[in-house]
């Protein structure tokens, strides 16, 4: 089975992939010819990874998934949240926004936050919405140096290591993104298995 994720993201490409299984295929948007930079110009999470699997499915006819990631952190009253990605700016910069992050929180005592990842999947002219959260706080400083966007200044609860520093088998077992696709992955053999 081929499956397009709708994403330029090559890290979330590769780490999407570890988590399927060897005959589901994950296909990027460059694999299909699609170059163009799909808006994001909805106010949730959900609305913006339904606008970027439907932009696939309209103009492409592949089965397709897209998601959507958003950091929230408490003290912030859920910013940055639908707009991580450009917190600091349309270019899009890790560095930028952890910098404008954690100079928001420099003198606050709560750096409670979560990573939360929503899902589209349309397939077989249907849309199926699946979560996932990850509770943790936002450290100080950044360390690590695996992972992409705020991983460096992101630590999972339960541990003492940031999602940079995590090995990427123990980040996709609880990451926010790992627990949205296992959602999709188990959806994908129930169908399989009818």
């Amino acid at each position: 089975m081929e499956i397009v994720f709708a994403t330029h993201n090559k890290n979330k490409v590769y780490e999407v992939q570890l988590l399927v299984p060897k005959h589901i295929k994950i296909l990027s948007l460059e694999a299909i010819g699609c170059f163009d930079e799909i808006p994001e110009t909805a106010g949730t999470l959900a609305g913006n990874a339904k606008l970027k699997a439907d932009y696939v499915t309209q103009n492409y006819k592949l089965p397709c998934f897209a998601d959507d990631t958003g950091l929230l952190v408490e003290s912030l009253h859920g910013a940055p949240g639908v707009l991580s990605a450009r917190y600091a700016g349309e270019q899009k910069d890790a560095t930028d926004n952890m910098d404008k992050l954690l100079a928001a929180l420099e003198n606050k005592k709560n750096r409670n936050a979560k990573f939360e990842t929503v899902i589209a999947l349309n397939l077989n002219g249907q849309q199926i919405l699946f979560n996932g959260i990850a509770p943790g706080e936002i450290t100080v400083t950044k360390s690590g140096v695996k992972g992409f966007g705020y991983d460096p200044i992101f630590k999972p609860e339960g541990y003492d290591k940031t999602f940079a520093e995590l090995p990427i088998e123990i980040k996709n077992t609880i990451s926010h993104r790992g627990k949205a696709m296992k959602k999709l992955l188990d959806y994908l053999n129930k169908l399989e298995n009818q």
